[in-house]
């Protein structure tokens, strides 16, 4: 696919605490069209959402501090941006979907009045016309009685109603990157699907490249052409949707896949990866996933693994994908889902 409108590489983010240098974003290259849609997987505390705020430059500083590697947003490079440039692209060509809608919207002022002021931001046009297209906008995302929902305040209005209104702010714009970090988390599954309805339909009427946060492998499954997995502050594998959901290469994402209910058993025990995410640190040595991996061998616990090619763009963090270790390769194949 041509047309790259976003390049991670070698991105590092590190948080600077009492308890030392913390790499919560450690080596991470992603790659975004324009126009796709690329899921980020993982557990909490995988640097899913740090990555994200680092695109936006938001890590509070201090502690946080993007200390090497490059944001490269159409050739310009985000990573050493001015905050006068970033407050340009914020809302108008980069937008961000944040978690928790309560959170994000200011409840003091009402609906109309925060999408207005997002709006006339960027885009040079009056008040009333403002007025006219944040109502466009919330007619664009589902929500009825648009013309009365625009006087509403946030608590008046439930947390799907609330995660549309979130939506139009950051799509009034037409950013050319949407970044959405958990937002169906907080919504019961019905509400779930529309919203992912709306970021799909959004996705192709506007050509808008969305980078899309979750744990939810559902999600992905529901909506993203690309996904990348995400562990302890690195990317371990990447590949399509179909080749991550159905050919998981790396032992971790064979567990995300594997601990996901069977829909045609129906007596059966969720599998879970045993453990739970090490905390980031300074100068590890040997995979940060060998602690929890039923393949790891010696060399696991020794040596830092590369991201091995595997053909068409899909890679994979891990020595079972050496060629020196074919036979190890073999036989963890084999024990798969066995």
């Amino acid at each position: 696919m041509s047309d790259r409108i976003l390049e991670l590489k070698d991105l590092h983010t590190h948080f600077f605490t009492d308890s030392g240098e913390i790499p919560a974003v450690d080596g991470v290259s992603i790659k975004v069209h324009k126009g796709e849609v690329v899921g980020i997987v993982g557990e909490s505390g995988s640097g899913k959402s740090v990555t994200s705020l680092s695109i936006m430059q938001l890590i509070p500083s201090p502690p946080g501090k993007i200390v090497s590697g490059e944001i490269d947003f159409k050739g310009e490079n985000l990573a050493v941006a001015s905050e006068k440039r970033m407050k340009k692209l914020r809302g108008n060509e980069i937008s961000m979907i944040f978690q928790e809608p309560m959170t994000s919207l200011d409840p003091l002022f009402t609906i109309g009045n925060q999408l207005i002021e997002a709006i006339r931001l960027h885009q040079k046009i009056t008040k009333k016309e403002a007025r006219k297209k944040a109502i466009n906008m919330l007619k664009l995302v589902g929500i009825p009685r648009a013309d009365e929902v625009v006087n509403d305040y946030p608590h008046q209005l439930s947390g799907g109603m609330r995660q549309r209104v979130m939506i139009a702010m950051a799509m009034s714009c037409d950013p050319e990157l949407l970044i959405a970090d958990e937002p169906t988390t907080a919504l019961d599954v019905t509400i779930q699907a529309q919203i992912l309805d709306l970021m799909r339909s959004l996705n192709e009427k506007e050509n808008t490249a969305i980078l899309l946060i979750t744990h939810d492998l559902g999600v992905v499954a529901e909506i993203c052409d690309r996904v990348v997995v995400m562990y302890a502050g690195q990317v371990v594998e990447e590949g399509t949707m179909r080749e991550i959901l159905k050919d998981p290469q790396h032992p971790y994402s064979q567990g995300l896949i594997n601990s996901l209910p069977k829909i045609h058993e129906k007596e059966q025990k969720l599998y879970s990866i045993p453990g739970v995410v090490p905390k980031p640190k300074m100068g590890r040595v040997g995979c940060n996933f060998a602690p929890r991996c039923e393949f790891a061998f010696e060399r696991c616990f020794h040596e830092n693994p590369d991201l091995y090619p595997l053909g068409n763009s899909r890679q994979s963090r891990c020595f079972l994908q050496d060629d020196g270790e074919g036979e190890v390769k073999k036989h963890a194949k084999a024990d798969i889902g066995g």
